[in-house]
């Protein structure tokens, strides 16, 4: 079968698109036909080797998959040949990826995919959902009267942040670097978008939220904790999610005065029967049309390696030329 896989970590250079061995369904596990797969933040680091992990050799890479069951192992149930299905959590814990024509995926990380959903738009909510959904619902404990503060409404995690916490009922505020990706999030549902770049973010808060908000969701690899305290509404609530080298500072006065929480997660930190949790919930909204994937970029599966330098001058050099997921098809 035809995958982009990497024999040792490096720069996407060291990303082979080309035949390796068939996947095969074994015990408890499910041979999917790869329909769409995405390209995460993670998937880079993994490749290059900034997160060290044992890889089998060759080493697939992506995380997430939508696709066609075409054949179950024993020990499965739920599952038959012809259903529509879709994964994330894939290519850590000694897991192959997700970037090939076929893929083995333990029966436990597999979800089913309605009929109205694409498997474009399941495979870019994949990963970003999920983070998405821990951090409101487990994490900040999100609730209909709560008002919402998303730093980057327009990127992956962001987006669905935007979308779910609307759900759920929640005012949402968020931010994005131009007025066109303002508009996408109004259009995602934010109450307030503003273009960090052209307005004052800290004034436009205050005269939308006098009182603070109650969540503050922190997008980007570096945390300013001076400037989002005096946002923060009392018992507020940060969350992070990104940034493995920052150290920022902590002011603690403001932060214990007001009796805050601070609230750091990785998804790969929650197990697969947690992860079906938000699953449920994002098999329910998007059906109903509550959440839209927000896809940045279509490639063909064989431009893997260009498609992780994308994400790598994105996230890393933040250089504003992708708004959204990549998404790859075999």
């Amino acid at each position: 079968m035809k995958a982009a896989y990497i024999n040792e970590p490096g720069p996407p250079e060291n990303i082979v698109y080309g035949e390796i061995p068939d996947a095969e369904v074994s015990q408890g596990k499910v041979l999917v036909r790869v329909a769409a797969v995405s390209v995460n933040p993670i998937d880079t680091y993994i490749r290059s080797g900034a997160v060290a992990m044992q890889l089998p050799k060759p080493y697939i890479v992506g995380n997430d998959l939508a696709g066609t069951v075409e054949a179950v192992g024993d020990g499965v149930t739920g599952l038959q040949t012809g259903d529509r299905v879709w994964c994330s959590n894939q290519g850590i814990g000694g897991r192959q990826g997700t970037s090939s024509e076929w893929a083995s995926i333990d029966a436990e990380w597999l979800h089913a995919l309605p009929d109205s959903v694409s498997f474009e738009d399941a495979a870019a909510n994949a990963l970003v959902g999920i983070t998405a959904h821990l951090g409101l619902k487990k994490r900040a404990r999100l609730s209909d009267s709560d008002t919402l503060f998303i730093n980057g409404g327009s990127g992956g995690v962001g987006s669905m942040a935007v979308q779910m916490a609307k759900a759920i009922g929640a005012r949402v505020i968020t931010t994005a670097g131009s007025d066109d990706r303002a508009e996408k999030c109004r259009e995602l549902g934010a109450d307030l978008a503003i273009n960090y770049k052209s307005e004052n973010v800290t004034e436009a808060v205050k005269q939308f939220a006098p009182d603070g908000v109650n969540v503050y969701w922190e997008t980007r690899r570096e945390t300013d904790f001076e400037t989002i305290l005096p946002q923060l509404a009392k018992h507020g609530r940060i969350i992070v999610m990104a940034g493995r080298e920052a150290r920022p500072v902590l002011p603690i006065g403001p932060f214990y005065v007001k009796d805050c929480e601070l609230h750091g997660f990785a998804m790969f930190n929650y197990n697969a029967e947690q992860q079906r949790e938000a699953a449920a919930d994002m098999n329910q909204w998007m059906k109903a049309g509550q959440l839209k994937s927000n896809i940045g970029r279509e490639l063909p599966l064989s431009e893997a390696a260009a498609a992780q330098r994308l994400q790598e001058d994105n996230t890393i050099r933040c250089l504003g030329s992708l708004a959204g997921k990549i998404v790859l098809k075999p």
